[in-house]
């Protein structure tokens, strides 16, 4: 990893908390080509229960909708602030996802899973 935040399995940078998560480093990671992988970043601020639910929630989605389909990296702005204006962020926990295209944002600790599948495309929104 570049140090831009910690990878859903990866050791933290530096001397910092441990992750939130003690995912194996490759699950949930495309392998081959990276055609039809989701990106998501989750931005959080520190080790708050707030962020800990955004993550849980986001993992159990992923889990069940998304197995060996999606890269999952979390970023902790108390770490790293000036990451946060890369994907125009102003709230947390906020949920993005860089791939597949057009980016999306998602915010909030992400429990309502059919919004989250809404957002990340993985379900048609209800008309």
């Amino acid at each position: 990893m570049n140090g831009a935040g910690r990878s859903s399995g990866g050791e933290p940078d530096a001397a910092g908390p441990p992750p939130l998560t003690d995912r194996d480093p490759d699950a949930g990671m495309a392998t081959g080509d990276d055609a039809g992988t989701y990106n998501l970043r989750l931005y959080i601020a520190g080790q708050t229960a707030r962020s800990a639910a955004a993550l849980a929630n986001l993992k159990a989605v992923c889990e069940q909708h998304l197995v060996g389909r999606y890269r999952l990296e979390v970023i902790d702005l108390l770490e790293q602030p000036q990451l946060a204006a890369g994907d125009q962020i102003l709230a947390i926990p906020t949920l993005v996802r860089r791939l597949p295209q057009p980016i999306k944002r998602l915010i909030g600790n992400l429990a309502d899973t059919e919004r989250v599948l809404v957002g990340l495309d993985l379900r048609a929104e209800e008309r």
